[in-house]
């Protein structure tokens, strides 16, 4: 009950101004989003890769209703290419193509889309498309089909509380594509969603052993230890090296199992979330574990 009522308030964007005012601090939203400026996440970054681990970075956004906030959006990101490239930090970006106009116009978004993989591919780096709704899983799966012909620069994630799930593995797999496997943040019926956690979590077992076993470099996120533990085995058992996958973790979320697998020889990447629209995110972040709402209470009481 208590996820389904925080997701439902990610999708009020009302609501932002309420809880930054009344009830949360800007230090414990900095524990899931690095800050709003690029400045900031570069520095995120830095810092991630003293620790010895790499990341990727996101221009939180999503959901926008005109082409001139989705020019403005795909600008970010070419920012971001930038600044990576001059820092010379390890990292890759990010994206949600409903922030690049994916509701707006499929055609044009796609363009911009291409002209960030482009840009990436010039600089030596990678662009993941991240997952939405299911209302947009289609047309996400549809963009990056097209680009993948095309870019070998260029990923997607996919979400194992979907039924559709596996049959979507198979296909990216066919085109060679890197796939971010994660459990995913959304509410969605059980007409076309797992509804218990078991189902889920038995979902991810079997679509990482198709990807580990793909030749594919392919990213496990999950911050769930006994899923960790699994990956780990497999790949083992199956004599897979380290180096041929990534576990991917969330900033701000358990930062001493990411530093322990870097200790332990894996390679294991952090996602970096910047900007000013961080309210959408942030609530489905306390929605995924209770740990995470228990962290919010313990500040606001603190105050």
């Amino acid at each position: 009950m208590m996820r389904a009522i925080l997701l439902w308030f990610s999708r009020q964007k009302w609501l932002k101004n309420f809880f930054m005012k009344f009830f949360i601090s800007r230090a414990v939203v900095k524990r899931f989003v690095c800050g709003e400026e690029l400045e900031d996440a570069i520095q995120a970054v830095k810092n991630l890769n003293e620790k010895g681990l790499i990341a990727t970075i996101d221009h939180l956004g999503e959901e926008v209703t005109n082409w001139d906030e989705a020019q403005k959006a795909a600008g970010f990101y070419h920012d971001i290419l930038e600044a990576i490239y001059k820092s010379k930090v390890n990292s890759n970006a990010s994206l949600k193509l409903t922030q690049m106009g994916l509701k707006v116009d499929f055609q044009k978004c796609h363009d911009s889309v291409e002209g960030i993989v482009q840009k990436a591919k010039g600089f030596g780096n990678f662009v993941r498309i991240d997952m939405e709704g299911s209302d947009v899983t289609q047309k996400t799966l549809e963009l990056f089909y097209n680009l993948r012909q095309k870019y070998d620069n260029v990923g997607i994630v996919v979400q194992t509380y979907l039924y559709r799930t596996e049959k979507d593995v198979e296909g990216i797999l066919n085109l060679k594509g890197r796939i971010r496997l994660c459990k995913g943040a959304y509410k969605e019926p059980s007409s076309i969603a797992f509804p218990k956690k078991k189902d889920v979590d038995d979902n991810f077992e079997k679509l990482t052993k198709m990807l580990l076993k793909s030749g594919v470099y392919h990213g496990i996120a999950t911050h769930d230890e006994k899923l960790v533990d699994f990956t780990k085995k497999y790949a083992q058992e199956e004599s897979i090296p380290k180096g041929t996958f990534e576990f991917q973790m969330l900033y701000g979320i358990r930062s001493d199992l990411q530093e322990s697998l870097t200790k332990e020889g894996y390679n294991v990447r952090v996602y970096v979330p910047y900007g000013t629209e961080w309210y959408p995110y942030f609530m489905r972040r306390l929605a995924e574990r209770p740990a995470n709402l228990f962290f919010l209470l313990r500040n606001f009481f603190k105050r």
